[in-house]
């Protein structure tokens, strides 16, 4: 019934009422039901001892639905000590996809990896729900291609530019790994006609199986795909799903106590990889709950984590990505 009929209708009710009672109000229009407002793009406070902010797509990223801090994907500088070129990593901090862990699974990893002559970058990416897949990977796409394609100014080794992520920044980096692209050579925009493929990978506690179910909600789909998705569209971000010969030589860490994110994403996609050859090493811990960072603030029963960063240097060292370090 349109709104001159439901007023009509209502006036012929209200005539018996209104005879009694003259002075009786003339009938209510209903009121309008507020229009539900979009939740807005959130964004992190930058992460700490940066030397330099980069903006992946000045002119604004594809898909932008505003010009807010969030709606800006940016890397955040580590320079590399001692002459370069050196090789580079892409920190991809966690969080959910609903929000960035900067500092723990940023720029703390940043500062380590500069320190030991790998030059560093954190990537602040877009998050839901203001975004949904492909924005992240799009951003994260963009950061390999921006520091390999201004490798020379960066002091940066073109063919060894790798990639960390930790726990939503570790599905990332199972894109990157097994879906990346060649560059475009008629690209408009030099940054483009470079690839996107890492030249390694680093997945701490990552989703990498989406067959294999969460306990606790942690990394649903949903904050991937949006509500309800299909299977199709599962398998389509499925990092096992895409492994090839071509997929980055990988370095895996998971935790047998992680009741997020199971360490079985990590065996699986292990398998995965030695089943092709491709240069792969895993770690799972028996201790540690998801969320351990590089094994350096955990608690004292889990102290076996401290020795990460000695085994990620050394598997680093082995492929010539980091420099031996003085005894």
């Amino acid at each position: 019934m349109n709104r001159r009929l439901l007023t009509a209708a209502l006036s012929l009710l209200a005539l018996p009422l209104a005879a009694q009672t003259p002075s009786a109000a003339a009938p209510q229009t209903p009121a309008q039901t507020p229009a539900v407002q979009p939740r807005p793009a959130r964004s992190a406070p930058p992460p700490a001892g940066f030397t330099q902010s980069i903006v992946l797509w000045p002119g604004g990223a594809p898909g932008a639905k505003g010009t807010a801090e969030g709606d800006i994907p940016k890397l955040f500088t580590y320079p590399a000590a001692g002459s370069g070129p050196h090789a580079a990593v892409i920190v991809m901090p966690g969080g959910g996809f609903t929000s960035l862990k900067m500092e723990q699974e940023g720029a703390y990893e940043a500062r380590w990896l500069a320190a030991h002559g790998v030059a560093a970058f954190v990537l602040e990416y877009r998050l839901a729900p203001a975004y949904l897949h492909p924005a992240q990977s799009q951003d994260a796409s963009r950061a390999i291609k921006y520091v390999r394609a201004h490798a020379a100014e960066l002091s940066i080794k073109p063919n060894a530019i790798g990639v960390w992520g930790f726990s939503a920044g570790g599905i990332l980096v199972g894109w990157l790994a097994t879906m990346h692209t060649q560059g475009d050579s008629a690209a408009s925009d030099p940054i483009d006609r470079v690839s996107d493929r890492p030249d390694f990978a680093i997945s701490s506690y990552g989703r990498l199986d989406m067959s294999v179910p969460l306990t606790n909600g942690t990394l649903p789909k949903e904050s991937i795909l949006g509500p309800q998705p299909t299977q199709a569209a599962i398998d389509a971000i499925d990092p096992i799903k895409h492994v090839s010969a071509d997929t980055s030589p990988s370095f895996l860490y998971s935790t047998s106590g992680d009741m997020s994110v199971d360490s079985r994403n990590a065996a699986d996609f292990y398998a995965a990889l030695k089943k092709l050859g491709i240069p792969a090493e895993l770690h799972i811990f028996e201790l540690g709950p998801h969320g351990t960072h590089m094994g350096e603030d955990v608690a004292p029963e889990q102290k076996e984590l401290t020795v990460i960063p000695v085994l990620l240097a050394n598997w680093l060292q082995l492929h010539g990505w980091m420099a031996p370090q003085p005894q």
